[in-house]
């Protein structure tokens, strides 16, 4: 048996005016998905409890098979893993967004938490100051250094081999940039254990990039710049139970963004690295569907992980996100079910999994909770009356209750039936 599981990240959406009406998925014109959907079941489930913030640290994790109640520590621990960096127990990591942040005359306001898509190559040379900066600004700090991701998307890392306990604390809670996109930020720093360090840190790093001259040369093309660092997600290292232990199967991540990378190493996966993929609109759709092809000829699972739907909602774009549903239809779920179909012609059957992690509405341009519409098609599974895939149709279908547990229905024998819990 082979295993597909699609991530569409933030496909989940209202209707839209500017739709006519209808959601991104709804608009959107994707054949395959609705012949997956005339063959399989549509169903609604919910990847985020209510005690953890609506991100894809929770979702995602969630919708591979880990129950976050149990597993989750915070983001930035994930993405650590995702660079092979190992975390001891004292240790800890923190996400770090270069962002652009304005003075709109009532105060600071969040304008852009990826610092207008900054480059990789500007990052680096941008966390190179922050370091200097840190290491003369805060000289008593010992064991924390910036660890260069992609894009805006970076780390702060504490590490020691002493027993010198960290001044950031459990209780500590931070804000993701993306949820206060235009907004002010006065009341969005972190709070408790170790938040005035975070904070005092964010503060100077104005001081940091100011001047700096990847800064200067953006202005001069006109493009946004890096006025600050912004740090949350915080947290130490999670302890993870092989996916094979749990489900019987290997795995291969295939993604542009370090969380999912971090999740599929904490499960014990490989992830293939895609020439092209870059985590926003822009990103190798079709290379990413050649990608995961090759890998199902010798793969139990692939997941295909896709950003780009969840940054259009950021945007406020609906047209944007159904574009993106459109080419993830025709450029990797076409070509793997044309697959697919020819290897179970062979006799090797497979089951796919369809399902965003949670809704990223375009109205508020903001993650939120609630439930998303999955898809599971494939060898054994019963066929309801859904005739596409959309969040409508999915609330007439069967509800999995707990998202963590709809993994599980994947490799089920004689699956349909017991799908609502």
């Amino acid at each position: 048996m082979k295993y597909f599981v699609l991530i569409p990240d933030g496909a989940a959406d209202e209707p839209q005016e500017s739709l006519g009406g209808k959601t991104p998925l709804a608009a959107a014109s994707t054949p395959m998905l609705q012949w997956l959907a005339e063959r399989g079941t549509v169903g609604l489930t919910n990847h985020v409890p209510d005690s953890l913030p609506p991100g894809s640290e929770v979702a995602c994790m969630s919708l591979l098979g880990y129950d976050p109640l149990k597993y989750f520590t915070g983001r930035a621990p994930l993405e650590a893993a995702a660079k092979s960096i190992s975390l001891g127990p004292l240790d800890w990591a923190v996400r770090c967004n270069l962002v652009s942040i304005e003075d709109s005359g009532d105060g600071p306001t969040m304008v852009d938490f990826t610092a207008d898509h900054i480059t990789t190559e500007e990052a680096t040379a941008l966390l190179e100051s922050v370091q200097e900066g840190l290491q003369a600004d805060f000289p008593s700090l010992q064991g924390w250094r910036f660890v260069p991701g992609v894009s805006y998307r970076n780390l702060l890392l504490y590490q020691t081999d002493q027993e010198m306990k960290c001044e950031l604390g459990e209780d500590l809670r931070t804000t993701a940039p993306h949820d206060r996109i235009n907004q002010q930020i006065a009341d969005s720093f972190p709070r408790g254990t170790g938040s005035k360090l975070l904070t005092d840190i964010m503060a100077q790093s104005e001081v940091w990039l100011k001047n700096h001259p990847v800064n200067e040369v953006r202005k001069s093309k006109g493009l946004g710049l890096a006025t600050h660092i912004w740090l949350w997600g915080a947290g130490q290292r999670p302890a993870f139970q092989p996916f094979k232990s749990l489900y019987g199967v290997d795995g291969v991540m295939i993604t542009a963004v370090d969380l999912l990378r971090g999740l599929a190493e904490l499960a014990g996966w490989r992830c293939r690295e895609v020439e092209g993929a870059t985590g926003y609109l822009d990103t190798d759709y079709a290379a990413k569907g050649r990608a995961a092809i090759e890998e199902l000829k010798s793969s139990d699972l692939v997941c295909v992980h896709i950003e780009a739907p969840d940054e259009a909602g950021h945007e406020g774009n609906a047209a944007a996100k159904v574009k993106a549903l459109e080419e993830i239809d025709e450029k990797i779920v076409a070509p793997v079910m044309t697959y697919l179909e020819s290897t179970a012609a062979d006799g090797e059957p497979y089951r796919v999994l369809v399902c965003p992690d949670h809704p990223t509405f375009c109205s508020t341009q903001m993650h939120s909770r609630g439930q998303v519409p999955f898809l599971i098609a494939g060898e054994g599974i019963k066929a309801t009356s859904a005739t596409t895939y959309n969040e409508a149709v999915a609330s007439s279908g069967p509800i999995v209750l707990t998202g963590s547990s709809l993994i599980g229905h994947l490799f089920q024998e004689g699956l349909g039936d017991d799908l609502g819990e």
